[in-house]
């Protein structure tokens, strides 16, 4: 019998055939955490492990995304906490700017096909965009890899994700996640894989909007079988490929050619509707960015629709790239520049407003349209705000209008 993609990386790693089901002793490729958790986590290896070093320095990944620069002088100083642990560790640590964890490691090839990744954030199932198995973990249990070297897993069924046709205009990979969120539920996937089938031409900036909204659904990852651009980008070892008699959990089918801009609204992911239903409704702010849709291409996306338009003098337009490498990418073109000319805000590479901590946070009763992953209350600020989940397509026709607009008719 064939193997899902999960199980043949757990069967490499541990030099064994495994099956889903199984309890497993892992040694992960890479472990990351980032400025928000790792100060805790430093406190659990001292206190519960007693260390002060961990096990294999190569294995970590520190990253300063989640408020960065500093907001508070206690920020600032459980930063300075990680950079002198990384320092006496030899542990590669990313600095304020440099972006989110998951672009990060994405860009700079640590995140690999077939490798085993593993996160202190919940969104680190983005890592399946390039064919690895990518799932996030709680502080102790990282703290626990940091002192050993190794975690437990128990390995997951799969969920195949079964996608034909291809996007219409205004439509993109965002609408698809939302559509999948909408037909499965929050809890739908949960301790599953979701593989995601017919996608072999998407490029990876989708894949990873895909895979970052896989844990929405409850899944311990999400994972695209690494083909097209991603066998020209990286390294796929021979073994990681779909076998035709791979045993599923559930296969959903979904066709692209009859998909429709897609809006989760307040305050679930999977509370999802097609754009219709909420068209005209108005709004105070509006955010593109986050691990989701902060790349370059999410950018570009809106700045096609926007240019030669002003964005609405009713709302707010805040821009937060995923990487330094996204943000010069769309420094080379007029991408930025067209976007900060029809009235848009650029803040630094991060998570920015994502977790309402900096950089955008809302107010009592301010409506966001946010190209981010979750809006549950509070989630961005004021627990009396909402959160709309959109698409970069829907967020830029909406901040011309002002009001919820489908980007197929601007």
């Amino acid at each position: 019998m064939g193997q899902t993609l999960t199980e043949k990386i757990f069967s490499n790693s541990l030099g064994r055939v495994v099956q889903a089901g199984e309890i497993v002793v892992v040694q992960p490729d890479v472990v990351m955490s980032h400025d928000s958790l790792t100060p805790g986590i430093i406190d659990i290896l001292q206190q519960d492990f007693g260390r002060n070093t961990v096990q294999i320095p190569n294995q970590l990944v520190f990253s300063f995304d989640h408020v960065a620069p500093a907001s508070t002088v206690g920020t600032a100083e459980n930063q300075n906490k990680v950079r002198a642990f990384a320092q006496r560790n030899n542990i590669r640590l990313f600095e304020v700017g440099r972006g989110i964890c998951h672009q990060v490691l994405v860009e700079e090839g640590i995140a690999q096909p077939g490798f085993i990744v593993l996160g202190a954030d919940s969104h680190s199932t983005s890592y399946g965009a390039v064919g690895a198995f990518g799932s996030g973990m709680g502080s102790t249990d990282v703290a626990a890899i940091w002192a050993t070297g190794k975690t437990w897993l128990r390995v997951p069924e799969t969920l195949r994700i079964l996608v034909r046709g291809r996007f219409q205009s205004g439509v993109g990979p965002k609408d698809l996640a939302l559509k999948i969120g909408r037909e499965l539920s929050i809890s739908g996937a949960t301790y599953q894989t979701i593989e995601y089938h017919g996608l072999d031409w998407l490029p990876l900036y989708g894949r990873q909007t895909l895979c970052s909204m896989a844990v929405e659904l409850g899944a311990k990852a999400g994972i695209v079988p690494p083909s097209g651009e991603i066998s020209r980008r990286f390294t796929v070892p021979e073994w990681l490929f779909v076998d035709p008699d791979a045993s599923y959990f559930r296969t959903l089918e979904i066709d692209l050619e009859t998909l429709e801009p897609q809006i989760a609204i307040p305050h679930a992911v999977d509370h999802v509707v097609d754009i219709s239903v909420v068209a005209g409704k108005k709004f105070d702010q509006i955010f593109l960015g986050t691990c989701t849709n902060g790349r370059y291409e999410d950018l570009r996306a809106a700045a096609l629709i926007i240019k030669g338009h002003q964005i609405s003098d009713q709302v707010r337009f805040i821009i937060t790239p995923a990487s330094s490498h996204e943000l010069l990418r769309a420094m080379a073109d007029d991408t930025l520049s067209t976007l900060i000319a029809a009235g848009a805000v650029l803040s630094t590479p991060g998570c920015g407003a994502c977790m309402g901590r900096h950089q955008g946070t809302l107010g009592k009763n301010d409506v966001c349209l946010s190209t981010g992953n979750r809006n549950f209350k509070g989630r961005m600020g004021d627990p009396a705000s909402q959160i709309y989940l959109v698409s970069p397509a829907v967020a830029a026709a909406s901040a011309i209008r002002g009001a919820i607009t489908d980007p197929r008719y601007i």
